[in-house]
């Protein structure tokens, strides 16, 4: 990203897929699928906060390395501050796998969903070194924490499905 207004002390950065099925009972179940009809909600697949003004980019892969089991280190890194993705919620009930999912996890929409799943990438310029979050939080407590510190934001939406039906990768 480039042209952070004059003042930004930090950035922020969230990852929305907005249109993550809201029951789970189809998800990924042959002879099944996740009906477009259902209701969708904002699933959460990157929380990253008091990124230094400096910093123009990320590199891939520079927050993740694919999933990793029982997720990655949440809190201060490199980049910024990581929060918690929504992978840690989807992953509760499963003893593999449960366990605070931070950092980038990238997409992963049911193979079965009839619907292409729309992922937002917005970096919000923030009048603030830190927004002060530490321990667990996510999307909902970054956009709380930024409330009149927004200089700016920007956003990219992406595509993508799994769904050989709608046209794999698209």
């Amino acid at each position: 990203w480039s042209g952070a207004p004059a003042g930004t002390r930090s950035f922020a950065l969230l990852c929305i897929d907005s249109k993550a099925p809201t029951v789970a009972t189809d998800v990924n179940v042959e002879g099944r699928s996740v009906a477009a009809s259902l209701p969708r909600a904002d699933f959460s697949h990157w929380v990253l906060v008091d990124i230094a003004p400096g910093v123009t980019s990320i590199a891939e892969g520079a927050d993740a390395d694919g999933i990793t089991p029982k997720g990655k280190v949440l809190g201060a890194t490199g980049l910024g501050v990581r929060g918690i993705n929504d992978y840690t919620s989807w992953f509760a009930g499963d003893a593999d796998m449960q366990g605070l999912y931070a950092g980038y996890d990238g997409p992963c929409p049911p193979w079965n969903d009839e619907l292409v799943h729309e992922y937002t990438f917005s970096v919000y310029a923030l009048d603030i070194d830190t927004l002060g979050l530490g321990g667990v939080f996510g999307a909902s407590e970054a956009l709380v924490a930024m409330r009149g510190h927004v200089l700016d934001h920007a956003s990219v939406t992406f595509t993508y499905t799994l769904n050989p039906a709608l046209g794999a990768g698209s």
